[in-house]
């Protein structure tokens, strides 16, 4: 079992090239789930089987039996779109067995995770004391991050009155709501006027909050994830400082957003946070998975989540900042921030830059399509990279099956959302090499001019 199969691992490598030299990844349509489970039934047996059989059933049967994210016509959900530099040294880093637990035993990974979260931490204007770590993704980093504002709130009340209390809207994502429930804590949940929090609803919601002292945290959101709207950060933060509450900003996706010049005035105020995640995997062209989690004052975070224990006292021995795993809800971490910071390092901040941009021109392009389209409606200007407009007459059957044809035709995934109640069409672009043309196939899809 340790010892390297070169044939083996001339296959694998092989393949990794093949995959990596292609164009375009294809679209494929996902997978046969009773069939698969025929095909891998008996695999997992005592005696084992040849490595070039389970190989090929992995890249005949596994692999395929996907939709493929990191294609410009996956424009579904928020999908994870990994360049081919951050890519390969994630593939280094496994063949290394590298993790980022603690500085003891992981010194070189942690350097170079803190200085990409450094570069994320300088673009959204944070201190130059500000730092945290790499976790799994937006629901660990906004359960990590809330935990710390409900211990700190707690203790800034001594202890007393009821069940913790979070400022949050109806457009807040559904991890926040699960992250409340695991910590014992109630939302509070302030309208959305325009499907955003601002800093007028939230002193409202708190001048009629009966029991005040219970809140310790608003959750503002910094591109929601159905429309990529962007709730009144300075506003937010200057109500959080009156009231003394702890401001954490989920910006999983949107937050790659403080990269482009053209949308980074929508962030002011973020700078101010308590709290921030901000996921490479969606819009920061990092593999699966990653979520930068940054605090304003990492010793406040460090009190809360450091583990202590006869036989992790070595670990912090003579560690003048803390170990990754001294930051979340976590301590075996694979150092999963090393392609953020291969990627910056090589292509450099203007690289990423450039990427976003893109997409933020394709999505502006594909609203100016819509409106310019009789029959078709823009929802609501984009503010980001998500687009949503609807056709006129149809349901929510029609947006499926106009969607099932996309794919069976494989020239985009996308799939229906709602909004005010109604079902429309949803668009999320975070693939940089988007193009004008696939966006013009994608509308002419649905252009009632055109013939179906």
């Amino acid at each position: 079992m340790h010892t390297l199969d070169h044939q083996l691992a001339r296959r694998v490598f092989d393949e990794c090239l093949r995959q990596l030299s292609l164009d375009e990844v294809p679209l494929k349509t996902g997978g046969d789930r009773k069939r698969l489970a025929e095909t891998l039934a008996g695999l997992i047996k005592p005696a084992g089987n040849d490595p070039e059989a389970v190989l090929s059933v992995f890249l005949r049967d596994v692999a395929p039996a996907i939709i493929a994210c990191d294609t410009p016509r996956f424009m579904a959900f928020v999908s994870c779109v990994p360049s081919k530099t951050s890519i390969l040294i994630d593939v280094l880093a496994t063949c290394f067995s590298l993790h980022g637990i603690s500085w003891l035993e992981a010194s070189g990974p942690v350097a170079a995770e803190n200085q990409a979260l450094r570069a994320v931490a300088d673009a959204a204007g944070l201190p130059a004391s500000a730092g945290g770590c790499f976790v799994s993704g937006g629901s660990s980093g906004n359960l990590s991050a809330l935990l710390v504002a409900r211990d700190t709130g707690l203790s800034r009340r001594g202890g007393r009155g009821g069940r913790p209390k979070v400022a949050i809207t109806v457009e807040s994502h559904s991890s926040v709501g699960k992250a409340l429930h695991l910590l014992g804590m109630d939302p509070l949940l302030v309208p959305a006027p325009g499907h955003r929090m601002t800093a007028q609803a939230l002193q409202d919601t708190l001048a009629r909050e009966p029991n005040r002292d219970d809140v310790v945290a608003v959750v503002a959101t910094a591109g929601t994830t159905n429309a990529g709207l962007l709730d009144d950060l300075a506003g937010i933060a200057e109500v959080a400082q009156q009231q003394g509450l702890w401001m954490h900003v989920d910006a999983a996706y949107g937050g790659a957003g403080i990269f482009a010049p053209s949308v980074r005035d929508l962030f002011t105020g973020i700078e101010r946070a308590d709290s921030l995640v901000i996921d490479p995997h969606k819009w920061l062209f990092s593999p699966f998975d990653c979520a930068a989690l940054i605090y304003r004052d990492p010793p406040t975070a460090q009190a809360v989540h450091a583990q202590r224990a006869s036989y992790l006292d070595a670990i912090h021995d003579d560690v003048d900042e803390g170990n990754p795993s001294d930051y979340a809800f976590h301590l075996t971490r694979r150092a999963r921030g090393l392609p953020l910071w291969f990627g910056l390092a090589i292509h450099g901040t203007d690289g990423y830059r450039d990427g976003i941009e893109n997409t933020l021109t394709m999505a502006r392009y594909a609203a100016d399509r819509i409106t310019a389209t009789e029959g078709l409606t823009l929802v609501c200007e984009p503010e980001l990279s998500v687009v949503l407009f609807r056709r006129d007459g149809w349901a929510w059957d029609d947006y499926e099956s106009w969607s099932a044809q996309l794919l069976a035709d494989q020239i985009a995934f996308v799939l229906p959302t709602t909004w005010d109640g109604q079902p429309v069409a949803r668009l999320c672009f975070v693939h940089p090499e988007t193009t004008k043309q696939l966006v013009d196939e994608v509308i002419s899809s649905i252009d009632p001019a055109q013939k179906q």
